[in-house]
């Protein structure tokens, strides 16, 4: 299995104008669990199940995981911005380190770099690599304008919520393993299992993720705890609130939305009213059942060691910390 974390160091950011460059080697040096890259080259290595016949085609999808990566952290610079996050895996953001318009332009220059990466996928199947990732890049951003439209629409469903996160968070994973094992050979429904798992794991991970951003210990997290709730982002904790409260605990979570200037007392409170309504309970049981929509796929798949690998990557991202 190719050393994922070798690769991207491999990728030469030593280029001038070092104010442009310096800022991709400092996103991309700062680690990050490399689930979509991984997830890519194990999906060609569950297809290829060690067949000599088609060997290098784990080799031959490396071009795409890589481009994947790089466009996945060209998102999460951007969204720093558009969120205001101060923190990004234990360090300060590129716009809080540099500034706004380092962030952005070095951001752009991720971007043309990952279709750069791209076009070193085999030439017959660069098509449909190129088609699905350009599918896959629109549903991102009409995701993330969702995210924002939600955090000022006075009501949102939960079901509206996991649309948006599939979109925004579970369509770069899904795609991330339907490409692995498009480029590896696998035939149709194969394709459409690798795609479905990543859907179901993906939202999984993003209910995880927002359970986190609540109940996480902030050294393992890499980010502050509580920042959805200062922003009152509409996540599937604060939906499930919503719709489960009582009205006077609807009534004292509506207040404590409107409140400002008191970050650790409107966490406090916030996370206080969850607690009581055991919104977390709740939202571990959607996390749960996603995955167990996952898991399923994966029993249309050949069965080997990288199936395997599937299993234990959706069992761990499911109970992970950070």
């Amino acid at each position: 299995m190719i050393d994922i974390n070798k690769a991207i160091e491999a990728l030469n950011w030593q280029k001038e104008p070092r104010g442009l460059y310096e800022p991709i080697e400092y996103t991309l040096a700062s680690g990050g669990k490399r689930v979509r890259p991984t997830l890519t080259l194990i999906a060609a290595e569950a297809i290829v199940n060690g067949s000599l016949l088609n060997g290098d085609a784990i080799e031959q999808a490396l071009p795409a995981a890589l481009a994947l990566e790089v466009f996945h952290n060209f998102t999460l610079m951007h969204d720093d911005v558009m969120d205001r996050a101060s923190v990004r895996r234990g360090q300060p953001t590129v716009h809080v380190k540099w500034n706004d318009n380092t962030a952005i332009l070095s951001g752009d220059q991720m971007l043309i770099e990952a279709y750069k990466l791209l076009s070193d996928v085999p030439a017959d199947k660069l098509p449909q690599v190129l088609k699905w990732f350009n599918e896959m890049a629109t549903g991102i951003c009409e995701g993330q304008q969702l995210d924002v439209d939600y955090e000022h629409a006075s009501q949102v469903t939960i079901e509206e919520y996991l649309k948006m996160i599939e979109l925004k968070t579970a369509v770069l994973i899904a795609n991330a393993l339907r490409t692995g094992g498009y480029i590896a050979g696998a035939n149709a429904a194969e394709q459409q299992a690798l795609y479905e798992y990543g859907r179901h794991i993906g939202i999984a991970f993003q209910v995880q993720d927002d359970i986190l951003d609540v109940y996480g210990d902030p050294k393992t997290f890499g980010k502050a705890i509580g920042g959805d709730i200062v922003c009152n982002k509409k996540t599937i904790l604060l939906l499930t609130a919503l719709e489960n409260a009582d009205p006077e605990s609807k009534a004292e979570l509506l207040q404590w939305l409107m409140a400002t200037d008191c970050d650790a007392q409107k966490i406090a409170a916030v996370t206080a009213i969850y607690n009581r309504l055991e919104v977390r309970e709740v939202c571990e049981a959607v996390m749960e059942e996603q995955t167990a929509l996952a898991l399923a796929e994966l029993d249309k798949l050949p069965q080997n060691e990288a199936t395997e690998k599937l299993r234990q990557l959706a069992e761990r991202l499911v109970t992970r910390n950070s």
